[in-house]
């Protein structure tokens, strides 16, 4: 198989340029172009021949062409019409990369982990994912990992932490990508909890306690959850609840 030939500045340029793409504010299209930060994605990720990949918005194949060579299947969805000639290209001498032009939302998961993976699932609630590896804003990594008492500490923290163990692998800086965005970025490992470390009886309420419990940061607990409208209770119940537990 192919070595990659993307990941540098210069063969993207090429590309870009050969088909004349203009980027899409509207889709967030900053490509990848530092080799060591692909090479520390696929590193992190621990895929292995093995493997069946959905990667979402491939852009112009960069990291698809590093999945491919990684593992036994790849299959890119990409909404942008634009970009599909240019996949065609830059994926052509791989033969297990396959490109989807749809938005990922709108794609049947199920259909396509019976087609390509065996009808084993690729991701549902309570499937057991080893891990997940993203790369987000710099911000919202920061997020997902942060403990209590800190002030970045919120339902998005509690809500990874729940399912996974996170960690940040990388740091992204703007200069490793095309255009250059106006904040930083983070690949960030999500190693997934055989169990739960709490358990719960009703993970739905649990969720919607959590949102009604941040949403309004500046209020007491108490008050935050008798506003919120994520929750059904009554304010006499919240208030009845909050005295049981200073009772417990």
């Amino acid at each position: 198989m192919k070595e990659p030939t993307l990941g540098n500045p210069q063969n993207t340029i090429e590309v870009l340029q050969k088909y004349n793409f203009v980027f899409q504010k509207k889709f967030g299209q900053n490509f990848l172009i530092d080799t060591h930060v692909l090479d520390k994605i696929i590193a992190a990720a621990e895929i292995t021949k093995d493997d069946f990949v959905l990667e979402i918005g491939p852009g112009i194949g960069t990291m698809t062409q590093y999945l491919a060579c990684a593992a036994r299947k790849v299959v890119a969805v990409e909404i942008d019409k634009a970009l599909i000639p240019i996949l065609e290209d830059t994926l052509s001498d791989y033969d297990n990369a396959r490109v989807i032009n749809n938005d990922v939302l709108k794609v049947d998961i199920a259909k396509l982990a019976e087609e390509e993976n065996g009808g084993k699932p690729i991701f549902e609630n309570h499937v057991p994912i080893k891990s997940i590896t993203v790369m987000v804003q710099k911000e919202v990594a920061d997020r997902m990992q942060v403990g209590p008492g800190t002030k970045d500490y919120g339902a998005l923290s509690l809500a990874v932490q729940y399912y996974a163990k996170p960690y940040i692998v990388a740091n992204v800086p703007p200069n490793c990508f095309m255009p250059r965005p106006k904040v930083g970025s983070a690949v960030i490992r999500l190693e997934r909890y055989e169990e739960p470390p709490v358990k719960v009886k009703d993970e739905k309420l649990m969720f919607r306690i959590i949102r009604a419990s941040f949403n309004q940061r500046r209020k007491t607990l108490a008050n935050g959850l008798k506003n919120s409208a994520e929750l059904d209770y009554t304010k006499e119940e919240i208030e009845e609840k909050e005295w049981l537990l200073k009772m417990k």
